[in-house]
């Protein structure tokens, strides 16, 4: 039963996430986080995430932007090294908050401009970016959407963001992967859970690019900020309990002046 929730849940991340730039780990982690546990999510999830971005660069391919990939890969590569080697080490959930924070501000930035992200993004810009995002997404899972507002900022729009994010990723995860195994991390339980996602995965893109071709650009933008946002604002509220613990301490320590 519980490889038959996952699997419809796949079906339907990877759904959603194509009209929406991406974010299908924000439906699966919690997913996986109850069934199998917090310290499986990382594995399982890139799992997950290698296969079904492979598929979405098998369906994009034409679409990527190979001058964005150039810059991203080498940051990426390294990143993704770091990052999972981290986790096995140390687990920092208060890093959502600070991605989620990002996720909103880079949504308000796009509603005080009439057609663009008041980012002016450079191709240079994606080696250090490469490197932040999956040295974060190594040691926490995933970080969402984060990096969307920087490919609209770029100029890169439907497909053709479809495609650089898709291939890029698929080469960061497949290194997280190696990483994971070398390190221990892996187990044949978390190789199952992240092949079941894998393979529901594929329906959900192939669904999703029919109805990716029928949307404009601009519907296309909406759909990505409206995801951004909302996924900013969950990740926050999924760590409302370190906001909790801080508010505490700071009313301990007046309340001890």
């Amino acid at each position: 039963m519980d490889f038959v929730i996952i699997s419809l849940a796949s079906s339907l991340a990877w759904f959603f996430s194509t009209l929406a730039g991406g974010g299908s780990p924000l439906i699966l982690i919690p997913l996986v986080n109850f069934i199998v546990g917090s310290t499986a999510v990382p594995p399982v999830i890139t799992l997950g995430m290698l296969a079904g971005n492979a598929q979405r660069a098998w369906l994009y391919w034409r679409e990527n932007d190979w001058q964005v990939t150039a810059w991203f890969l080498p940051g990426a590569i390294a990143g993704s090294i770091l990052g999972a080697y981290t986790f096995t080490q140390i687990h920092l959930e208060w890093m959502q908050i600070i991605i989620g924070l990002f996720l909103i501000l880079s949504v308000i930035s796009y509603a005080f401009s009439e057609k663009e992200s008041i980012l002016k993004i450079k191709v240079w810009y994606f080696l250090p970016l490469g490197f932040m995002k999956s040295f974060v997404s190594g040691m926490i899972g995933s970080i969402g959407p984060v990096l969307n507002s920087f490919f609209l900022s770029y100029g890169l729009e439907k497909e053709q963001m479809m495609a650089t994010r898709s291939v890029n990723f698929t080469i960061l995860h497949l290194v997280k992967i190696m990483t994971y195994i070398a390190l221990g991390a892996m187990t044949l339980e978390y190789l199952k859970y992240g092949l079941v996602i894998a393979i529901a995965a594929f329906p959900g893109n192939l669904l999703g690019r029919y109805v990716l071709s029928k949307m404009s650009a601009q519907q296309f933008r909406q759909v990505v900020l409206t995801f951004m946002a909302i996924t900013g604002i969950l990740m926050l509220w999924q760590q409302r309990e370190i906001f909790s613990m801080s508010s505490w301490i700071i009313r301990s320590g007046i309340e001890n002046l």
